[in-house]
């Protein structure tokens, strides 16, 4: 892996309008910003989850095993540790990562990924300590998730509440999104030591929501847990996870607006999404904008795609319950997107999913 002393600037720019302007704390109107936009890391492997650390760097897994710190200032890509169990097969491998909300003092790196047990392909999450170089002590949080070489979820988030939150794909069993039994196809909810919360739906069950397929985006904002999820050949969704709600999966795709749709959406309390992408755009990694670096951004979900190689904006609605607008930020020139980051300074950070080269993109205001 190549370390970049400084940022590789190219000459893209982009100049953006939005509908809806954001205002300052007197309430005026703020001016739309011109975006820049530059490669920050680049010589990457299958990045999967990049995430804002409390040291001010990004925090990096690769799907093959590694563990990174990226300096955001440089590019300069730090080694922190290896995890030797993973097994990277198809789509699996070193997948999502979450740190503790109080690093400083608890300096928990949680992680989830796929190994070989005993000839089973399986996924686990585990918690690492970081003693300031490398992770050490690993813990156990919640291990025998079924996986397969296609549909593992596996975006970790933990709330201010120290509820940590962890998606699981069908792993190519379909029904299992529908088995309260299975972790398969679920938003799973566990204390961060690994036991089931006291208020879950089901006791001693750690599903928080069920009916999923491949759910590899989620954010916590506007007091509501955002997810973005594969749809199969249409219906790619974004949606608002609720507690003990199906979300329809393998019955339903997207809304509820086909005939053998609406009978079992109705006897099951289907949710529905807030929009969906026919055909399928592969939604992956999200983070939300809020800052005035960049005003014409505040208040949206930003999206990274695969298969349609795309950076979205998705506008939300004042109380959060809509998606008002959509716009594409960056299209076609880096190729697949696999996840997002925003830095508190409103700068957007996004990793590529191409497996030659990837890099960490920057959009940043002009």
């Amino acid at each position: 892996m190549n370390k970049l002393p400084l940022l590789i600037a190219i000459t893209a720019i982009l100049s953006y309008a939005a509908c809806k302007k954001s205002s300052d704390e007197s309430g005026e109107p703020l001016p739309d910003s011109s975006v820049e936009i530059q490669v920050l890391s680049q010589n990457l492997s299958f990045p999967w989850e990049i995430l804002w650390g409390p040291d001010n760097m990004i925090w990096m897994t690769e799907r093959g095993g590694k563990v990174s710190r990226v300096d955001p200032a440089t590019g300069t890509v730090s080694h922190v540790f290896t995890i030797s169990d993973v097994k990277s097969t198809g789509e699996g491998g070193l997948l999502g990562m979450a740190l503790h909300p109080s690093f400083t003092t608890n300096p928990h790196v949680f992680v989830v990924y796929n190994y070989d047990k005993g000839g089973t392909y399986m996924e686990k999450v585990v918690r690492y300590t970081y003693n300031g170089s490398t992770l050490t002590s690993p813990m156990i949080i919640l291990d025998n998730i079924p996986a397969s070489s296609i549909h593992n979820g596996s975006r970790l988030l933990i709330t201010s509440d120290l509820k940590l939150f962890i998606t699981t794909g069908d792993a190519a069993n379909q029904p299992s999104a529908q088995n309260l039994t299975s972790l398969s196809g679920k938003v799973l909810r566990l204390n961060l030591d690994g036991t089931v919360p006291a208020d879950n739906p089901v006791a001693g069950n750690p599903m928080w929501s069920y009916g999923h397929r491949n759910p590899q985006g989620l954010v916590f904002a506007n007091d509501r847990l955002y997810s973005s999820e594969h749809g199969p050949d249409k219906d790619d969704e974004i949606n608002v996870i609720l507690r003990n709600r199906n979300f329809g999966w393998p019955t339903v795709n997207g809304f509820c607006n086909e005939t053998g749709e609406q009978s079992f959406c109705s006897a099951n309390n289907v949710v529905q999404p807030l929009t969906s992408w026919t055909p399928t755009i592969a939604v992956s990694g999200m983070d939300y904008y809020n800052n005035n670096a960049i005003p014409q951004w505040r208040n949206s979900l930003i999206l990274a795609t695969l298969k349609d190689e795309t950076l979205y904006q998705l506008r939300l609605s004042s109380d959060g319950n809509k998606i008002d607008d959509t716009k594409k930020l960056l299209s076609g020139t880096y190729g697949r997107l696999r996840d997002v980051c925003v830095s508190p300074a409103g700068k957007v950070y996004v990793a590529t999913s191409n497996g030659s080269n990837d890099k960490i993109i920057v959009l940043m205001k002009k």
